[in-house]
């Protein structure tokens, strides 16, 4: 991608003035809507995401590597490009470097070598494998639990640290569900999945198989494994229940869950992952689930848990193994699940690890060289701008009483920003790089965050950790932290144009910021205080008028058919479509702010209204697979690109003013069923 050029400070863009350039410029000239990005021969009134996208679709056709590829994907593929220069340039000279740059280039050139990669094949692991198949006692096998989870694997269960959500500012051990290679419980329990099950057993088989076995071994295996995963998935709380913050939080005494889960030995588990902190109180997450996890470990035979640590070790490993390891892996969650029909180049994987491993660290090389100080400043400018026209709108709607609404501006003043890159960078000077392998550089570097977080147990909340890497291309909304990140990846076109005028900034980086401001008020967001607190700061009738509004999202998402037959899930990607419903609304009403004080007129037609909703809908712009259809409406909170355009424009009025929509129209909405919330 070409590198951003902005203008100096006093000439930068102070959001609430017009922000057209005077002319175009070789630097200009892209700070603005694309026309070749629009299907011109698409009526918006009947389909505006074909109108405002079709241009960019038929020019961005899916390449074998990608099950969907958007506007999104795009720009995290640019700064990819530009992180491997970054980090190519350190590779070059690792004999020379020092510090994190040494060891940055070292992990590279590492993760490139695919003559040492295939000339290994299996041996990293061997050692490994053979130490579990080794085991000859419960015992053993209670110790291979822990020590693969201070490994960063998770079989039957995984543990985190966090913020406590009954006192944020204290951060607590919380244990989560887990155990299942495939991403769902009901790829196990439903049979309209069998077809992705049985591919899984195969590609079990497979690995094994890869591993030495013989057939019939790899086979026996193979049905240890699934015997295991299957008991664990018929326990699990499907997607919906764990969305709901109260249901997986339950603090407790360690006391208190060896009595619940009698099976473990609780009390030594806790004292091998954390030899130096003496834990009382945790989260034990999904409870039924913990219950039921512990008599599977219990009652499985020796043998199969054998086979169970076996196949979550080949699963952590693949990746950074032998070439026949990661194209049996890609075989089955690349072509399979999501029907990619071309695995990524070896240069890309490895930038991805890098990035992965050493996330801050290569993002502060990133920002040194493509995100100014004076871009930092102009967003933190709009946030505000942002967030003052969110605190008029609910100053302003009808369905909350006084005081809820005084809490709710408490909240929304409350929400720290974010923005670019972290004030304090992270220290990475205890992860060692060797050059050994691949595979145990990777475990080196999980064993290293496993520690950096179970390090803040008896600390307090660090409001100013990040957990997001600069170089992301995204967003998010912290609820225990109440905190809203905007890192310097996304802040470029076109989510934000330096250069652009104000109706295609607030259509585009206007309405992520005011998406993950509303995530603080949405269906799980607004359970929480201004603090962090899980505490419900509603009266009862102003929930239920919430709860009634959202549901007319609920009801618009279900009757969609996203491919014949399959219909998207209104109830699990709520939160981000009472989002994406309060980020238009809200970005538009801070854009009409701006207009008064600085009109602006038409630019290629289009009225700074339309340019706003064009803008809007180009963020979304994408192609996708039917694999990847089903897959990420079975799993992903947020609706599809497509829908995220013409299922929520509709409910927003002023989009429908713009574009004079109209009764007949298949972008109408009869105005009773609008969700008119934020």
């Amino acid at each position: 991608m070409k590198k951003i050029l902005f203008l100096p400070l006093a000439a930068l863009l102070a959001w609430g003035t017009s922000c057209k350039p005077k002319e175009k410029t070789v630097e200009t000239i892209s700070q603005t809507l694309d026309l070749a990005n629009f299907d011109t021969t698409a009526d918006p009134k009947q389909d505006f995401f074909q109108y405002a996208c079709g241009g960019w679709m038929a020019a961005h056709p899916l390449t074998g590597e990608y099950s969907r590829y958007g506007a999104f994907d795009k720009l995290a593929e640019d700064n990819q490009k530009q992180l491997r220069q970054l980090i190519e340039d350190l590779a070059a000279q690792t004999g020379r470097n020092k510090g994190d740059a040494r060891k940055i280039g070292m992990l590279f050139n590492i993760a490139m070598d695919s003559a040492k990669l295939n000339r290994d094949g299996y041996g990293p692991i061997k050692e490994e494998m053979a130490a579990i198949d080794a085991m000859d006692s419960r015992e053993e096998a209670f110790r291979m639990l822990v020590d693969m989870h201070r490994s960063g694997a998770s079989p039957f269960f995984f543990c985190y640290v966090s913020s406590d959500p009954g006192n944020s500012k204290e951060n607590l051990l919380q244990m989560y569900q887990a155990g299942t290679g495939l991403p769902d419980r009901d790829y196990y329990l439903d049979e309209k999945h069998k077809p992705i099950f049985d591919a899984y057993v195969a590609h079990i088989q497979r690995m094994f198989g890869l591993c030495g076995l013989s057939p019939e071994e790899a086979a026996a295996k193979s049905g240890q494994v699934l015997a295991i995963e299957k008991a664990l998935a018929e326990s699990q709380y499907d997607r919906l229940t764990l969305r709901d913050p109260h249901k997986n939080y339950n603090k407790m005494t360690v006391a208190r869950l060896q009595e619940l889960v009698p099976e473990i030995d609780w009390a030594a588990y806790f004292k091998a992952i954390l030899p130096d902190y003496p834990l009382s109180e945790l989260s034990a997450g999904q409870v039924d689930y913990m219950k039921a996890m512990a008599k599977v470990f219990a009652q499985s035979d020796l043998e199969a848990l054998k086979a169970y640590f076996q196949w979550n070790l080949i699963q952590g490993a693949a990746p950074y193994l032998s070439d026949d390891f990661v194209a049996a892996n890609f075989d089955f969650w690349g072509k399979t699940l999501s029907g990619q029909t071309q695995m990524k180049p070896r240069w890309k994987r490895s930038v991805s690890s890098v990035d992965n491993i050493f996330g801050e660290a290569v993002g502060k090389l990133y920002v040194e060289k493509y995100f100014p100080a004076s871009a930092k400043e102009r967003i933190v400018k709009l946030v505000e701008n942002v967030r003052l026209a969110m605190g008029e709108r609910m100053a302003a709607n009808t369905w909350m009483s006084d005081s809820t609404k005084e809490k709710g501006q408490e909240k929304l003043d409350a929400i720290l920003v974010k923005v670019g890159y972290p004030d304090k960078w992270r220290d990475y000077q205890a992860l060692e790089i060797k050059d050994d392998s691949y595979w145990a550089n990777v475990k080196r570097a999980n064993r290293f965050e496993i520690e950096y977080m179970m390090s803040k147990l008896g600390k307090p909340v660090d409001r100013g950790e990040w957990h997001m890497n600069p170089q992301t291309v995204n967003a998010y909304y912290n609820p225990t932290t109440n905190e809203i990140c905007f890192p310097a990846g996304i802040l470029q076109p076109p989510f934000f144009y330096p250069y652009g005028d104000d109706a295609i900034n607030y259509g585009g980086i206007g309405v992520v910021i005011a998406h993950e401001l509303t995530h603080g008020f949405d269906d799980k967001g607004r359970l929480y205080d201004k603090d962090g607190n899980l505490e419900d700061w509603w009266s009862a009738e102003d929930a239920r008028n919430f709860e009634n509004r959202a549901q007319l999202l609920v009801d618009h998402f279900n009757q969609i058919e996203v491919l014949p037959g399959l219909h998207a899930n209104g109830a699990l990607t709520l939160g981000e479509n009472i989002a994406d419903n309060g980020g238009v609304n809200i970005s538009f009403a801070a854009l009409q702010k701006a207009l008064k004080e600085n009109p602006e007129g038409e630019i290629d037609g289009f009225t700074p209204q339309q340019r706003f909703f064009l803008s809007y809908a180009n963020l979304w712009a994408s192609n996708i697979r039917d694999e990847e259809i089903k897959r990420l409406t079975m799993l992903d909170v947020h609706s599809l690109g497509r829908w995220r355009v013409n299922a929520t424009l509709p409910h927003v009025d002023a989009f429908l003013e713009a574009f004079q929509v109209k009764e007949g129209d298949k972008m109408w909405l009869e105005p009773e069923k609008r969700a008119h919330i934020w």
